[in-house]
């Protein structure tokens, strides 16, 4: 999310060099869904700080949760949104210093109904880390967490205050996936994309299933790299810059990621075990780096690229699976924070078969969001949540 990150990228946008819309690679041009699409605000009442997550966990209540970068986690109803209550406020541990730094995930334990776990990622200091942990909801108030219950479950050293990564979710097999970026600056100067002894510039996957102190989370047998000698075996795929929001689909189990590029392109891909993305080596489908050769042999390159033209910092969305725009089901909604557009693609497992340009929104948009009917939202850094909706 180079939007929050990169102050360089903001320069241009301010001064228009990435205003122009566009089709993404893939091209189909810039044609509307059938009845033509916009973005509508929802739940006008509520405005947040740099918004980085909207959750809504699988239990009898009908909360949403909304991160704020600074720390604060915040809950309100879906159904009667007047204002939103703190839910958890860690402000006094998470570290602002880097524009990109920060609360940056939000999971819910696919038992939280039962145990009332959570997990989030953020930003600390001295030393500058990562920090991946769990926390449980106060056992007389069920809708406020005991900001005293944490357990740290992973800790990762960052060289650089940017390209932190940051989203965690639950795959479908209940394991715990975890974002991480190449440990930041500019390029990967520490070539750490390529290097499978670190954890960053990765995606990991965890099972915490038992987890009963710091640190004491197993890694699953199957992960691609167990039995590979001086490699993390905690990792999934790898060879990412800066993975800025990945997603499940709900239906097919597809794993989808933004990755945001260095100078020139963005990229959308399908993570798959074990697989490398080719970060430094190659940005988007293009040589990043032509004196290592550019040998592109086993790489996994990106379904769908745009280039800087049509925005700067890619947000990661979902494939949507709601009812309330029928003609968008099945495509994968995704965004950028520079220009404000809004594509949407689909993908028939061995190509991209439809690429369209949605909405060209005056939107930052920093993240997207979905409940559980399946319902989109797109967060805007200015404070406001919005939907897609049909142009009447």
């Amino acid at each position: 999310m180079r939007g929050i990150i990169d102050n360089a990228r903001l320069v241009l946008v301010m001064v228009g060099v990435v205003a122009l819309a566009g089709s993404l690679a893939c091209d189909s041009g810039p044609t509307p869904t059938p009845g033509g699409i916009q973005i509508e605000r929802v739940f006008p009442d509520l405005s947040f700080q740099e918004m980085t997550n909207l959750v809504q966990p699988d239990n009898t209540s009908d909360l949403i949760f909304v991160t704020e970068q600074r720390g604060i986690i915040y809950a309100f109803s879906a159904n009667n949104v007047q204002q939103a209550d703190i839910f958890l406020d860690i402000t006094d541990r998470v570290n602002r210093a880097g524009n990109e730094e920060g609360l940056l995930g939000l999971a819910f334990d696919p038992d939280y109904e039962e145990n009332g776990y959570f997990y989030v990622y953020y930003s600390a200091e001295n030393p500058r880390r990562s920090v991946i942990s769990r926390f449980n909801v106060q056992q007389e108030d069920g809708d406020v967490a005991n900001s005293e219950s944490e357990i740290i479950i992973m800790e990762i050293e960052q060289p650089y205050g940017n390209h932190n990564g940051g989203q965690i979710a639950f795959g479908p097999e209940g394991y715990l996936y975890i974002g991480l970026g190449d440990g930041g600056s500019a390029g990967d100067p520490e070539s750490n994309g390529q290097n499978l002894g670190t954890l960053l510039g990765s995606i990991l996957r965890i099972d915490i299933s038992e987890l009963s102190g710091p640190g004491n989370y197993e890694i699953p047998a199957d992960n691609p790299f167990v039995d590979t000698a001086g490699a993390r075996a905690e990792i999934w795929a790898f060879g990412l810059r800066n993975p800025w929001r990945f997603s499940f689909d709900s239906e097919t189990g597809l794993l989808w990621a933004g990755d945001v590029g260095q100078d020139s392109w963005e990229e959308i891909d399908i993570i798959t075990k074990g697989a490398n993305y080719g970060w430094n080596t190659m940005e988007g489908l293009h040589c990043y780096s032509p004196a290592s050769g550019c040998d592109q042999s086993g790489l996994a390159l990106p379904i769908a690229e745009y280039d800087h033209s049509q925005g700067c910092s890619v947000s990661g969305g979902y494939v949507y699976r709601g009812d309330q725009i029928a003609s968008l089901k099945g495509y994968y909604i995704h965004g950028d924070y520079c220009s404000g557009n809004i594509w949407a693609l689909t993908y028939d497992g061995d190509t991209v078969t439809e690429n369209m340009l949605l909405v060209d929104s005056d939107l930052s948009i920093t993240s997207f969001g979905q409940d559980l009917a399946g319902n989109l939202y797109i967060l805007d850094r200015q404070g406001g949540i919005y939907t897609l909706a049909e142009v009447e």
